[in-house]
């Protein structure tokens, strides 16, 4: 198939590589220099396109996104195809959702996960949206969750994205307790190689998977991860996770502590000093290429 891509950043440059590796034909525009770009401006890329066009938008929730679609809208007629598959809010996306349909114009918003592994491994889509749309793009989609990935609709408007949100809040409880109880393992009274243990944990015990390599990537470069200072970013789905469990009233103190520790990282020395939050630290650039503080912290 034929597809414009805008936003050409860690994940953006793999799935396009991904897709035309797949025998796809991208028209990709950047706002920077990028070697993938082809196109000079949004308006060119589009143009580019034959009906029903199909735009897809891997760009940084929030500002950025909101201007790009603004302009995308501007160039798009009727039965085209804009897609979202930033992290944006799913809230933000339910409303696109309603502005493009009153255009006629068929909108998608794509939670993707995966990381850096799945431009090899294959990109698990989590979407939302017009049904007909998501329908059309299943070749794409399907390319790009190969080999191992995959993708579901979930139903109109935020869907996906909600679906997204919820993934990411789960991912932090999940990484908190790594983080835990390897920093209970690093503190024992015995001298435990990590490295041992998260091998064993990987054959068959519940706590195996994708997150348990991760740890064992870490250790593998850094054992005492002792060039990591554990300050620990947040990218705001977790934050959304937990507003959205408050207006319906479900509890999430998993998730709302992790968040907390998050933040209290950025200020706290002992918690940035402590194995935990150095760990954590380490599986957010383990599998998404996030940066990390060096320093002896």
């Amino acid at each position: 198939m034929k597809i414009g891509f805008v936003g050409l950043g860690k994940m953006g440059a793999r799935m396009v590589s991904k897709l035309i590796s797949e025998r796809h034909d991208v028209v990709a525009w950047n706002r920077s220099r990028h070697e993938l770009k082809n196109v000079a401006t949004i308006e060119e890329l589009t143009r580019s396109l034959k009906t029903p066009r199909i735009v897809w938008s891997m760009l940084p929730a929030g500002e950025a996104t909101e201007e790009i679609l603004k302009e995308v809208s501007k160039l798009v007629q009727a039965d085209d195809i804009v897609i979202d598959s930033g992290n944006s809010n799913f809230k933000d996306t339910q409303r696109r959702y309603e502005e493009f349909k009153t255009k006629g114009i068929r909108f998608l918003g794509i939670g993707v996960s995966g990381g850096i592994i799945a431009a090899t491994q294959g990109y698990p889509m989590m979407v939302g949206g017009d049904k007909s749309s998501y329908e059309y793009i299943i070749p794409i989609l399907n390319s790009l969750s190969k080999p191992k990935g995959g993708h579901e609709y979930f139903g109109t408007g935020g869907a996906g994205h909600f679906v997204k949100m919820v993934h990411n809040g789960i991912e932090y409880g999940i990484m908190q307790s790594l983080g835990e109880g390897f920093g209970i393992m690093e503190k024992s009274p015995y001298d435990l190689d990590l490295q041992k243990v998260a091998k064993l944990y990987q054959k068959g015990t519940l706590v195996s998977g994708f997150m348990l390599d991760r740890v064992l990537e870490a250790l593998e470069n850094d054992p005492k991860l002792s060039n990591i200072v554990g300050v620990i970013a947040e990218s705001g789905e977790a934050k959304w996770t937990v507003e959205q469990a408050k207006e319906e009233g479900v509890d999430t103190e998993i998730i709302e502590r992790s968040l907390e520790f998050r933040r209290r990282s950025k200020t706290d020395e002992r918690i940035q000093k402590s194995f935990s939050a150095k760990m954590v630290a380490a599986l957010r650039n383990a599998f998404g290429g996030h940066p990390i503080r060096h320093g002896s912290g």
